[in-house]
């Protein structure tokens, strides 16, 4: 009986410790969300009157922003991390993607990770989601895209969640309506996974994701899990036999294949059985910038080959951070595979420092004038491509 007590006592005393660890660490989260995604200090972008006038002209969609991970209000506009709406409308975005992550290791770097630690988990008990979100990857899943559909119940004429074609048209079309009455524009907002271990090894959480939402799969992260290789993780594996059953079952869904994280074999694997194209949400080009972090020239352009999409990233693990460094990715991507597969794709609020936020992207466009590109060009990678993609491929 004393041995019991005594055991429930400890047990007590430890579960005191990190609730009181988590409460102190919420207390940080807004602050911590601006240590990990931080702008670097710089004075204003300077933006010619021909280069905002013709941003303003252009539908801008970004492939990439873990924006719902951090505990923030996106309606309102504040200087924590990359992205909210009002930024996002200052940026002239029309399509935004929110990808969604639900682990990350211990120590997490480019070169090799193991899936036995987990960072989000204190970041779910310092946030207070819901119990079944700390305990579960599918809930993380599932509780982030949920706080893009509460944004939207709040917001509606802000907010619009994109799951269909139709949805997508309807939502670019209110944009214009009401930039043309001088109203507040929405955001047409698609919902994208960072890595299938979030399917807790079930092929009918593919359907799970679909019906909460999701469009977009991306099949790795940081480490490998159960549908094979990650670009970080120890294997270096393709697509193992429930990796193509995941592929099978996203390309009977027209939910999106997203390459990023992938290990190059299972880039290969994917290519080689998909029906459908696919995108690399967020990366760099190795020709340009030799990182880890950047598939090598050639699987990009079997990737554009099939009809993909890349999107360029904004952040140093890709390449340089600054406005020039970012469009000579841009222009070297255009060269290798042609401007018809050329995108962004930020990764804000990644837990990555950047030199402009989502408000601030005239500033691609303004450099991608000063730099020749044309017209056609900066249309097509600010958007156009995206658009393009999205009207092809989501569901009807």
């Amino acid at each position: 009986m004393l041995k019991l007590i005594k055991i429930t006592l400890i047990s007590v005393l430890v579960m005191a410790v990190v609730l009181c660890s988590a409460a102190v660490y919420a207390g940080r989260t807004g602050a911590m969300g601006r240590v990990m995604n931080k702008v670097e200090s710089h004075a204003p972008y300077e933006i010619s009157r021909d280069a905002q006038m013709m941003h303003n002209a252009l539908t801008v969609m970004d492939w990439h922003c873990d924006a719902l991970l951090w505990e923030k209000n996106l309606l309102k506009r504040s200087s924590n991390g990359h992205v909210d709406f009002p930024r996002l409308r200052e940026g002239n975005v029309s399509v935004q993607m929110f990808t969604v992550v639900t682990k990350s290791p211990s120590g997490q770097n480019y070169d090799s990770n193991t899936g036995e630690s987990d960072n989000i988990t204190l970041l779910a008990w310092a946030q207070g989601w819901p119990k079944e979100a700390r305990d579960s990857l599918l809930a993380r899943a599932l509780y982030q895209a949920k706080k893009l559909h509460d944004f939207q119940a709040e917001k509606p004429e802000e907010v619009m969640i994109v799951r269909t074609k139709k949805d997508l048209e309807k939502a670019l079309a209110a944009r214009k309506d009401a930039l043309a009455a001088d109203k507040t524009p929405p955001t047409a907002s698609l919902i994208g996974l960072e890595g299938c271990h979030a399917l807790e090894n079930k092929l009918k959480n593919v359907q799970a994701l679909y019906d909460a939402g999701y469009r977009m799969i991306g099949l790795l992260h940081f480490f490998d899990n159960e549908v094979g290789g990650s670009l970080h993780g120890v294997s270096s594996s393709g697509l193992t036999p429930f990796g193509r059953d995941v592929v099978r079952k996203c390309e009977e869904l027209n939910m999106i294949i997203d390459l990023a994280h992938s290990s190059p074999q299972v880039a290969e694997d994917v290519l080689a059985m998909a029906t459908r194209p696919v995108v690399v949400s967020h990366t760099g080009i190795y020709g340009v910038c030799p990182k880890k972090r950047n598939f090598q020239d050639a699987l990009m352009k079997k990737i554009a080959d099939k009809g993909g999409i890349i999107g360029i990233g904004y952040w140093d693990a890709v390449c340089d951070t600054t406005p020039e460094g970012v469009v000579k990715s841009i222009r070297y991507a255009i060269d290798l595979v042609g401007v018809d597969h050329v995108a962004l794709g930020s990764d804000y609020d990644g837990s990555v420092t950047t030199r402009f936020d989502a408000s601030e992207l005239a500033i691609l466009t303004q450099t991608m004038m000063d730099n020749g590109f044309t017209d056609a060009e900066i249309a097509k990678v600010m958007g156009g491509n995206s658009v393009r993609f999205l009207m092809e491929n989501l569901p009807d």
